[in-house]
C-alpha cells in the first residue's frame, strides 16, 4: 500500500527484455541504498517488486500485462520516473490510500498556467467516471492529487510549486501518456453495493 506522496525521482537506466517480459534498471540515488529484493515499490504509479540492488540503482522485472496497461511499456532510456517505497504501519497517511494497481492510461488533455497557478486538464475515461468526484482523490503517475474541476470526459487537478519541484508532473505536455488509479475505498462501495443497485433497479415481474 502506497499513500501517492513521492519520495524522489528516479531515472531509467537501462530497458531490457526477459523471457517473463522486460526488466527496468533505474537510478534513484536517494532511495537506493534502503531498497531490499522482495520489498514493493511504486514507480510513476505501478506497485512493482524490487529484484535486486547496485551502487544507486535498482532493477525491477515487468510482466506484459502491466507493460500494456500502464505507461511503463513505453519508458525509453532517461526518462524520469515517481518512486514511493510502500507505507509502514507506523508511517503518516498523508496523501490518500493507494493501491499501485493502475485502472488506465489516459491522456493530458491541456496544460495551464494562470496567475502563477500550474493546471492539468486529463482525459476521463468512460469506465471510470463514476469513481471521479469534485474535490476527490485520484493518483496521477504516483502522485496523489485533488479533483480541483471536473467535467463528463475530463478532469483538472492544480500544481503545487512543490509537486513539480518533486514529481515528474511539471514535464506532462498536451498529449502526454499518464497513469491513473482512481479511489480504492470508492471501488469497495460500488463492489458492495453493486449486486443491491442491480435488484432495487430490477423491474418487478408480471404476476
Amino acid at each position: 500500500m502506497f499513500t501517492g506522496i513521492v519520495e524522489a525521482r528516479g531515472r531509467l537506466l537501462r530497458r531490457q527484455k526477459t523471457p517473463t517480459g522486460v526488466r527496468l534498471w533505474i537510478e534513484a540515488p536517494e532511495l537506493a541504498a534502503e531498497l531490499l529484493p522482495g520489498a514493493s515499490i511504486a514507480v510513476s504509479g505501478v506497485c512493482l517488486t524490487v529484484a535486486g540492488t547496485a551502487l544507486n540503482c535498482f532493477w525491477v522485472d515487468v510482466i506484459p500485462e502491466t507493460l500494456r496497461k500502464t505507461t511503463l511499456g513505453r519508458l525509453r532510456r532517461g526518462a524520469t520516473v515517481n518512486l514511493e517505497r510502500a507505507l509502514a504501519l507506523t508511517g503518516r497517511l498523508d496523501g490518500h490510500l493507494v493501491s499501485g494497481h493502475v485502472d488506465c492510461i489516459s491522456r493530458v488533455r491541456s496544460v495551464e498556467h494562470s496567475s502563477g497557478e500550474h493546471h492539468l486538464w486529463i482525459a476521463l475515461p468512460a469506465p471510470f467516471q463514476q469513481y471521479a468526484i469534485l474535490h476527490g482523490s485520484i493518483c496521477v503517475d504516483g502522485v496523489s492529487l485533488t479533483i480541483a474541476r471536473l467535467r463528463s470526459d475530463a478532469f483538472m487537478v492544480a500544481l503545487i510549486p512543490t509537486t513539480l519541484e518533486r514529481t515528474t508532473l511539471g514535464e506532462l505536455r498536451p498529449g502526454s501518456w499518464v497513469n491513473l488509479e482512481f479511489d480504492l475505498v470508492a471501488k469497495y462501495i460500488e463492489r458492495l453495493l453493486r449486486p443491491y443497485l442491480r435488484l432495487f433497479f430490477q423491474k418487478p415481474q408480471s404476476p
